[in-house]
């Protein structure tokens, strides 16, 4: 049977998250309302006592709080994915993802903002360590709440950039899987083949105990390296950065060369335009085939960005998509093929252009996050650094195809070597 202790304990976390998000969310903005939200957390952690009353057989997330983004189907809540379309034709069964975590202890906080079905048109979250400035999107709501302390987990979504960048502008660790490796089931999609389901949390550590409950498969053997080789890739891609990104990123390279890690130069993505409209042309087209029936329906309730993407996709045809498709494919084997002739294991590159953008009404350039996303590798943000004005900055890591474990598994000292004290 359930003890008093066991009740104290969870009911003090709670307590504790109550003042917390009581002191955060009126000038944060990252959650969507919910009245008595903690009254019925109240109830929901006496139920997963009554579940688990012995300790020992406690689940590995017993009692963890988790925002989830609004395009994420979840029992008991409305799914709006920040839109003005009728609720009642948006809904769905509840992601896998979410029924993994819950099934693992974990206790909803409650729907985060996101920007409109995920991409650009913005909801009123501001960022933690700024309030004038945006917290990056399109998982805004995600990143803010696990920056300012209300989650120590938030789910997101990236096809573009969505949580590498929002991770970086808020200052915390996001994580980007391999593609397919966390089930995107009940999430609403905007490019179904360029969609990530990803999540965000304080550090690595957190990280390690969610994958092997949300990921579809999960092997926790350590690679062999100690340290692994890491690779900058040079040209075009990099030098879209700005210099205070790029003078982060070079502490970074010279904090982490003195730490021991081997770092090599390399060509590479010298087709970074090319790239760049590779995307633009699967995400409208997919897009546009995702909303078809909405849209025709409801054209008038979408934002003006929104319905730019689908009127752009819908001129799209569905050999131009499958050849974009099968390029994308292509150069996806070409990237995997010069990480292995230069024998790197992972890159690093700037999470972002530079610091969080001052004002709500964009949520930043992503195209530091788009060649790995195209290419559905794993990444992470790590928090590495501020900006001449005190922004966070962050350094991205990308792994290999499916190498999903090591990245996380070597994260844990490059975490070390470039968190600022």
């Amino acid at each position: 049977m359930k003890t008093r202790a066991m009740l104290d304990d969870l009911f003090e976390r709670l307590q504790t998250a109550e003042a917390r998000f009581a002191a955060e969310e009126p000038r944060v903005h990252a959650f969507l309302p919910e009245p008595e939200r903690f009254t019925r957390l109240r109830a929901e952690a006496d139920a997963l006592v009554d579940r688990f009353p012995n300790a020992a057989e406690r689940p590995p997330l017993f009692g963890l709080l988790v925002g989830v983004k609004d395009m994420f189907q979840v029992e008991g809540f409305v799914t709006q994915a920040g839109s003005r379309l009728p609720a009642e034709v948006l809904q769905g069964a509840q992601a896998v993802s979410v029924t993994r975590l819950k099934t693992a202890g974990a206790l909803m906080l409650g729907k985060t903002v996101t920007t409109e079905f995920a991409y650009f048109s913005p909801g009123p979250t501001r960022n933690p360590h700024a309030l004038e400035h945006t917290p990056g999107g399109s998982s805004s709501g995600s990143a803010a709440a696990v920056a300012a302390g209300m989650s120590a987990l938030a789910l997101g979504t990236q096809t573009i950039g969505s949580i590498i960048r929002p991770a970086a502008f808020c200052g915390v660790f996001g994580l980007k899987p391999t593609y397919d490796r966390i089930s995107k089931a009940g999430v609403i999609p905007l490019s179904p083949s360029l969609d990530h389901v990803g999540f965000f949390a304080p550090d690595v550590f957190t990280a390690l105990r969610v994958a092997p409950v949300i990921y579809n498969e999960w092997d926790g053997a350590i690679p062999a390296r100690t340290k692994p080789i890491l690779g900058i890739p040079e040209g075009p891609y990099l030098d879209a950065a700005s210099d205070d990104a790029r003078a982060c990123f070079a502490t970074n390279c010279r904090v982490l060369s003195d730490a021991g890690y081997e770092l090599r130069h390399i060509p590479a993505m010298p087709d970074s335009a090319e790239i760049r409209a590779r995307h633009d042309l699967i995400m409208s087209a997919e897009a546009a085939r995702v909303h078809a029936g909405w849209f025709a329906k409801y054209a008038e309730l979408y934002a003006p960005k929104t319905a730019q993407l689908i009127r752009r996709g819908q001129a799209i045809s569905d050999a131009q998509l499958a050849q974009a498709s099968a390029q994308r494919d292509a150069w996806r084997d070409e990237i995997s093929a010069l990480m292995e002739s230069n024998s790197i294991d992972l890159w690093i590159a700037p999470s972002t252009i530079g610091p969080a953008p001052r004002g709500l009404e964009s949520t930043g350039d992503p195209i530091m996050n788009l060649p790995w996303t195209q290419a559905g590798f794993p990444a992470v943000n790590l928090p590495a650094g501020k900006s001449q004005g005190g922004l966070p900055l962050g350094l991205q890591v990308i792994g290999g195809w499916s190498r999903d474990e090591a990245l996380l598994h070597w994260a844990i000292d490059l975490e070390r070597v470039v968190r600022l004290p």
